[in-house]
């Protein structure tokens, strides 16, 4: 099946074509601003601390492919570690079982429908 064609950033004035809504360089800078300026404290204190960045790396050495992905029948890297249950929602923040791999772009998706990052509440 052929991949969508690239469209262009959703960074004002950048020109870069990319699959996602942003290019690389604008994804990242879109990321820190939100960690910095819209993320609650607490979130910002659990996903910095090393115990999350631990058990983040060992999700993703155990399994390095999306799990949505893998389901659809494509191989995508995982660059992301997800909780299944939100925290918010109960969900355990370390524990493994509540923890799935994902790409950027499932990940993006899987938290606009929740409603956790883009107002959607």
């Amino acid at each position: 099946m052929p991949n969508k064609p690239k469209r262009p950033c959703s960074y004002p004035g950048c020109p870069k074509l990319t699959d996602g809504q942003y290019c690389e360089e604008h994804k990242k800078l879109m990321d820190r601003n939100y960690n910095k300026y819209e993320r609650d404290k607490v979130s910002q204190r659990f996903y910095s601390s090393t115990e999350w960045k631990v058990l983040k790396k060992k999700v993703l050495n155990q399994e390095p492919l999306c799990r949505e992905c893998k389901k659809n029948g494509k191989l995508t890297k995982a660059t992301m570690v997800d909780h299944i249950v939100e925290i918010k929602k109960g969900g355990a923040p370390l524990d493994i079982n509540n923890l799935q791999p994902l790409c950027w772009s499932c990940h993006s998706r899987k938290s606009a429908k929740e409603g956790s990052r883009w107002g959607k509440k």
